[in-house]
């Protein structure tokens, strides 16, 4: 399997894996659990997720740590477990791999503002930041995928925790809400430029509004980034149906926008 960096260098188009948090809640994992811990408690499920996306076809799969960093994990009492749940999360998804897959070690949010926006300081986010790098770094990642963020400082702060302590390649990717902008106000034309000059190798779109938001945020950063593009848009916002919250995006409508959002200028798809 090539390693994450020939991925970025070959310039073909790469498909990354899916969500983690939907597929444990379908298998009857409950939400107020924390899905984090999991990679302690049920490694074995854990596994075989990763595994099916390796069986189908994803190049580069995700670790299980979108929220853990120890501001987060304090809501479980976890904290003082963040380097060890990041470490077991880190093997889970190598030794699913099978040395099929590139494995990066997924960061999110830390769930509060940070200064000017709140009161934990940049300096503290990046610490935070640092205990979960540090825990995957010891699991053996390939790379780091900063995602779902809507603060540029905070992505900023997160870069600077990986760079620390790491050169291995970042993706970073921010989010937009139904007006194409972060929730800070922030258009792609201008947090492109801004995670590019943090010295990422791959600037991208994740989550959102679904693949039609995602597709336009793709565009804008195509004109105004050289860097290897990312985009990873969910199954569109869900609708009330009887009461019941559906998403209603089929695999076809999916893989028809994959299409277009490559054909836009994205490399790596997910």
């Amino acid at each position: 399997m090539a390693t994450l960096r020939e991925l970025l260098a070959d310039g073909r188009v790469h498909v990354a894996d899916g969500a983690m948090g939907t597929m444990l809640y379908g298998r009857g994992v409950f939400v107020n659990v924390c899905y984090d811990e999991l990679n302690l408690k049920q490694p074995d499920l854990v596994r075989e997720i990763h595994r099916e996306y390796v069986r189908a076809g994803a190049e580069i799969i995700e670790t299980n740590t979108f929220g853990a960093n120890p501001v987060k994990l304090a809501a479980y009492g976890l904290a003082a477990d963040t380097e060890r749940i990041n470490t077991a999360a880190a093997g889970l998804a190598r030794e699913a791999s099978g040395g099929r897959a590139s494995v990066v070690g997924a960061i999110g949010p830390l769930g509060i503002r940070i200064e000017p926006f709140g009161e934990m300081s940049v300096a503290e986010a990046r610490d935070a930041f640092a205990r979960q790098v540090r825990g995957l770094l010891a699991g053996g990642v390939d790379g780091f995928i900063l995602e779902t963020f809507s603060d540029v400082a905070e992505l900023g702060a997160a870069v600077s925790a990986v760079r620390s302590l790491s050169d291995l390649p970042v993706i970073a990717q921010m989010t937009v809400g139904t007006d194409g902008k972060t929730h800070y106000g922030t258009d792609p034309a201008v947090f492109g430029p801004e995670l590019a000059a943090m010295g990422v190798d791959v600037v991208g779109v994740n989550c959102s509004v679904g693949p039609h938001g995602v597709l336009e945020a793709v565009e804008k950063l195509a004109r105004v980034v050289s860097l290897p593009i990312s985009a990873q848009p969910n199954a569109g916002l869900p609708r009330e149906v009887d009461d019941r919250k559906m998403y209603m995006a089929s695999p076809e409508y999916m893989a028809d926008y994959a299409r277009r959002i490559v054909e836009a200028g994205a490399r790596f798809v997910g």
